[in-house]
């Protein structure tokens, strides 16, 4: 964790470590610690970490480092844990992220699917299994770099509830009860208002298994 002026971590929270019930984000309590680049202006690297900070979200700011042509991680942050309603969420298998995917990430896995899964499971969320994030690679069968390979991009395969019930994508978007089939695409439709370009099982079959959250940019939702 990245120190803030006041001594605090980047997304640590004081008081009790769970609330009972939602409580608007106090936008007056967490500063910038440190500025990543990768950005039009050192202003917007410092809002996006700001932003991010007063999600709730633990993170430390990574260094900017290039892997080769169209391979880069610009401003990116690691996730170590997000903010539900009643407390912290884990996430599992992921990388490097940029920031405003980082920020959008966080937002969904409170609003869109830690509320969905307690008012369609009647279990809160625990956990968001991924298959990672960065990967110097292009998109499949074509020579154009993915939006991984900019650390845009956030490839999730499932998620845990607190009752212990694992909810994936590959088995339960279809095979699933009609709770979990209902809650997967809850939570697929919540992504697509808070991300660019969103992918999921009925896209095509390279998706069956996930859903492909990138960006901010342009919508497009399959």
């Amino acid at each position: 964790m990245v120190p803030s002026p006041g001594g605090a971590a980047y997304g640590a929270k004081s008081g009790p470590s769970r609330a009972r019930s939602p409580s608007p984000i106090d936008r007056s309590s967490n500063r910038l610690a440190s500025t990543p680049r990768g950005y039009r202006s050192e202003g917007e690297a410092a809002g996006c970490l700001a932003d991010l900070g007063e999600t709730g979200t633990r993170f430390d700011p990574l260094p900017d480092t290039y892997a080769g042509p169209g391979c880069h991680q610009l401003g990116t942050v690691r996730l170590s844990a997000l903010s539900g309603d009643d407390g912290l969420l884990s996430v599992s298998n992921l990388g490097p992220v940029k920031c405003g995917t980082a920020k959008a990430f966080s937002e969904w896995a409170r609003f869109g699917v830690d509320r969905a899964a307690r008012q369609i499971l009647g279990s809160p969320l625990a956990r968001i299994e991924t298959m990672g994030s960065y990967a110097c690679r292009n998109v499949a069968g074509t020579d154009r770099r993915s939006a991984h390979a900019r650390a845009e991009a956030i490839d999730v395969s499932g998620f845990v509830l607190e009752d212990g019930r694992r909810i994936v994508l590959d088995r339960d978007w279809d095979g699933g009860t009609a709770a979990e089939r209902e809650f997967l695409r809850i939570v697929h439709r919540s992504a697509c208002k808070r991300f660019g370009t969103v992918l999921g099982p009925e896209y095509n079959a390279a998706h069956r298994d996930h859903f492909h959250l990138e960006g901010t940019g342009p919508r497009f939702c399959r």
